[in-house]
């Protein structure tokens, strides 16, 4: 063993106890050096864009390497990796019930739905689908349909950001702001919420919930009018748009691209008709679809879904009026405590849910401190539950070998797959429709990368 410098290594310093024949291997930006090089080897008058790595809007953090003849994009390629967080790696090392903290962070815009994939396969494997509460499947379709809403919003809201609308962008997020002080209200959280759980949710809606959902519906819709009579019919974006990052039919179901997208090519494919999960086949709700394959389309499909949303929100809130029963289901064994109560501090337990669960029996105790810190166990096996998403098809399979943590969790994030769709979009248009196109694609990073 001795000390060596590798000359061959531009930025490696002095490798110490190593072979002097051990081969040292640099990453490097291939996409970028490749470009860059073809185009000096073959003397062409091209311009190649890197445009990123940044963050642009909410989408996170995105690179677009763009081949240009004069305006015109000639190739586009996207530059994924820059957020990965090992997500799904991390949650190999923590107890089931642990894992939604971290499946509500992938897509921060539309964490719920997160959590529902993942909860409603973890409900496969261990066999409890048809135990779960009807309460909490209602409040599960509650909460989902109020995040769509809000992820739509801040599609439409940054994209009109992006093509120099501010207007759009601050009545979007003052909409959304309303419905996030529900979210707070609920489980503590604006976002990130690790509200659904394995067997139901975390805890009942707190008293006033209802009141304040009804009172928050009327506004939204006023919100939603005023953004449609400001994009709607408006010449200058109508002509950024329409025709812009064109995609047929054909094309997104070779990519496998789901939601608002292939909607707006004309099929009406959504999971909460073709695959009902949480009850949503007793729901009445249409399924909006345009035929245009461009970004006008796909935004007509999230302004007509945001309207169906509503909807399904004001069916969910009669139910919950009429059925006041448990939120989590009844096995023990599973049921991470759901009947919480704050103190007088407005933090942790009350006392009289801490007398309650010490005065059971020592018994009692001792399973309610293996429950929340070991964990459950799940027995082996594996399941893939999907969700419609504000993106398209959330999925989510684990495995399990019969521990108390998951062998395996992997995820079909649709911003992963819908990005396919940039090179196809883009080429062809110019730069300034780039920008068009990948807002109307709705990705979002932490997603991507997870």
């Amino acid at each position: 063993m001795t000390t060596t410098s590798n000359a061959h290594d531009p930025f490696g310093a002095a490798t110490h106890d190593v072979d002097d024949d051990t081969p040292v291997i640099n990453a490097v930006g291939g996409d970028w050096d490749s470009v860059a090089d073809e185009a000096t080897a073959l003397h062409e008058e091209r311009i190649v864009v890197n445009m990123g790595p940044q963050h642009p809007s909410t989408h996170g953090v995105l690179r677009l390497i763009l081949e240009l003849d004069g305006e015109t994009v000639t190739e586009a390629r996207a530059g994924i990796g820059y957020l990965h967080t090992g997500i799904e790696k991390n949650m190999e090392f923590r107890t089931w019930v642990q894992g939604v903290t971290f499946a509500t962070r992938m897509d921060y815009v539309m964490p719920l739905f997160n959590e529902a994939a993942y909860c409603l396969a973890v409900e496969k494997v261990l066999g409890i689908t048809d135990q779960v509460p009807e309460r909490a499947n209602v409040i599960r379709v509650l909460m989902m349909e109020l995040n769509r809403i809000t992820s739509h919003l801040i599609c439409l809201g940054t994209g009109g950001m992006e093509m120099g609308a501010t207007t759009i962008m601050t009545i979007g997020f003052r909409e959304r702001e309303r419905i996030l002080r529900i979210f707070e209200a609920v489980t503590g959280l604006r976002m990130n919420h690790a509200y659904i759980r394995p067997g139901g949710v975390a805890q009942d809606l707190p008293v006033g919930t209802i009141d304040a959902i009804r009172e928050t519906i009327p506004q939204v819709r006023r919100g939603l009018r005023e953004l449609e009579q400001l994009m709607v019919e408006n010449p200058i974006l109508k002509g950024r748009m329409v025709d812009v990052g064109y995609l047929d039919l054909t094309g997104c179901t070779a990519l496998g691209m789901t939601g608002p997208i292939l909607r707006s090519a004309g099929l009406p494919y959504d999971l909460r008709k073709t695959e009902p999960y949480c009850g949503y086949e007793t729901y009445d709700f249409e399924v909006v679809t345009r035929d245009t394959c461009d970004a006008y389309g796909r935004l007509m499909v999230r302004i007509g879904e945001m309207h169906e949303s509503l909807k399904i929100v004001e069916q969910a809130v009669e139910r919950l009026e009429a059925n006041p029963g448990p939120v989590m289901v009844e096995d023990k064994k599973i049921a991470w405590p759901a009947q919480l109560a704050v103190g007088s501090d407005g933090q942790g337990n009350s006392l009289d849910h801490i007398r309650e669960i010490m005065g059971e029996s020592m018994e009692s105790l001792i399973h309610h401190f293996k429950l929340v810190t070991e964990g459950f166990r799940v027995p082996a096996g594996q399941a893939y539950a999907a969700v419609e998403s504000p993106k398209g098809e959330m999925g989510c399979h684990v495995v399990s070998t019969g521990g108390t943590r998951p062998h395996r969790v992997h995820f079909r994030d649709p911003s992963f797959n819908n990005l396919q769709g940039v090179s196809a979009m883009a080429e062809g248009g110019a730069v300034a429709d780039v920008i068009v196109a990948v807002a109307s694609i709705d990705p979002v990073m932490g997603g991507v990368d997870r």
